[in-house]
């Protein structure tokens, strides 16, 4: 198969750079100063076994890929940017492409749905990191990211083993997965710690903050009556297979990453965010994640530092 990687940041990034390597045929869709790197001197990835220059075709549209039958799209734009991509993929691609969401969050996969009849979702599990124009890192070596994934609304088919077996090719763990979205569920109540490490400072108050959130989102989830596997069987699915690499440091998380590079925005409405819409449709409070969609908010409007806040008013006041 070939792959568009529409959102060749940390995530679609490393993915297409591994593909790449892989000798899968890659066209990235980027954008700004970071497309512009691509086009001057390739993707440069940084990965455990060093530093490797992606000369894939780059663009920042859908209108200048060259389609072919056997495309599939690997949708990795945060998710407050996906309206954008849909729209432009909508109008571009061929109507029956198959579009693979490598998003957080639990939104993505259902407008697309309305789109694209062939949709399929990724749990994504890939520490990495896009703080340069031009540069991706792999935070993990030597398998870079587990990218399990399924059909929408649920299921598998041969375009989810076809990807799955080139992912694998690339170095890259991947099952399929009839009830996907059971996972990324679960993925998304992990990600509820983003906002914190984004907005508030280290330490014990961030933690209890971010316990606070997580278990609002068990609740919320719980009265919705959807399937999310256990802690546990998350934890048996990492097992050891994503090994921090040594040599670099531990900085931050996506959300963090986007106020640090002083986006004017982050996806904190489709991670916290979420919890916070879901509890609203379930009439479950969920003041914690309300306090960190609004403090992260605060901090992306204002271009403030990211970690500035303490997490200790917030839970006075809970």
């Amino acid at each position: 198969m070939r792959y568009v990687v529409y959102g060749a940041g940390a995530v679609g990034g490393v993915i297409g750079g591994h593909l790449h390597l892989a000798g899968r045929g890659v066209t990235l869709v980027a954008r700004g100063e970071h497309l512009a790197a691509i086009r001057a001197g390739g993707l440069v990835l940084d990965a455990g076994d060093g530093r490797h220059r992606i000369d894939a075709p780059a663009t920042d549209t859908a209108a200048e890929v060259a389609w072919t039958d056997d495309t599939v799209v690997l949708l990795a734009v945060k998710s407050h940017q996906a309206a954008a991509a849909l729209a432009d993929l909508r109008e571009h691609a061929p109507p029956d492409v198959a579009v693979v969401c490598a998003t957080n969050g639990i939104a993505t996969e259902v407008a697309t749905l309305r789109l694209f009849a062939r949709t399929y979702a990724v749990c994504v599990m890939l520490p990495a990191a896009h703080l340069e124009p031009g540069v991706v890192e792999a935070g993990c070596h030597p398998t870079p990211a587990i990218l399990d994934l399924g059909r929408i609304p649920h299921g598998t088919d041969a375009t989810t083993a076809a990807v799955a077996a080139d992912l694998h090719a690339a170095g890259i763990a991947s099952e399929e997965r009839a009830d996907i979205m059971a996972w990324k569920r679960r993925k998304l109540l992990m990600n509820l710690v983003n906002g914190v490490d984004a907005s508030y400072a280290p330490g014990r108050a961030a933690d209890e903050l971010a316990e606070v959130a997580i278990a609002e989102g068990e609740r919320v989830l719980a009265a919705a009556g959807v399937t999310v596997v256990t802690a546990d069987e998350d934890a048996a699915r990492r097992g050891d297979i994503l090994r921090r690499r040594p040599d670099l440091e531990r900085r931050g998380g996506s959300t963090w990453q986007s106020l640090a590079r002083g986006t004017g925005d982050s996806e904190i409405d489709y991670l916290a965010g979420e919890i916070v819409l879901l509890g609203r449709l379930h009439d479950v409070p969920t003041p914690a994640n309300e306090a960190i969609v609004a403090a992260t908010r605060h901090l992306t409007y204002a271009g403030a530092a990211p970690r500035s806040l303490d997490a200790a008013e917030v839970l006075a006041g809970l």
